[in-house]
């Protein structure tokens, strides 16, 4: 009746084993915690219209330091206006770099993002996935 219902039998000697299993079953069913980690934090100076890519924020870093393919959340008027966007463009004059400290200005795009405005703020983090367990 078991192989018929697909249920697994186990055999246990040892009833602490038998909870040590389930423990690691029922941890294996519990949706990993996501976690941000704080990057940095940048302001856009001005927005610019650019054909063939869109829109552009020249921004300053203002703390910290921002990340190409980092996670990004905008911010206008202390209202979040993109929630887990990504940095998918990050430039210096016109090199593409992987990363912007404090205090220098750069140029950022976002992936399927357009609506950039002056004054906007950027927060740059990174996600990261935890398991979680009993």
């Amino acid at each position: 009746m078991a192989e018929r219902e697909g249920v697994e039998i186990r055999y246990y000697a040892i009833i602490y084993d038998l909870i040590d299993d389930i423990k690691g079953v029922m941890s294996g069913m519990l949706a990993p915690e996501q976690r941000e980690t704080f990057l940095g934090n940048a302001r856009v100076l001005q927005a610019f219209d650019i054909t063939k890519v869109g829109r552009v924020a020249g921004c300053r870093v203002t703390e910290g330091v921002v990340r190409r393919g980092a996670r990004v959340r905008i911010i206008r008027n202390d209202i979040v206006v993109l929630e887990l966007g990504v940095l998918q463009t990050l430039k210096r004059f016109k090199d593409e770099v992987a990363e912007v400290g404090n205090g220098v200005e750069c140029g950022m795009a976002f992936q399927g993002f357009q609506d950039i405005k002056e004054g906007d703020v950027i927060e740059c983090f990174t996600l990261e996935e935890v398991a979680r367990s009993l």
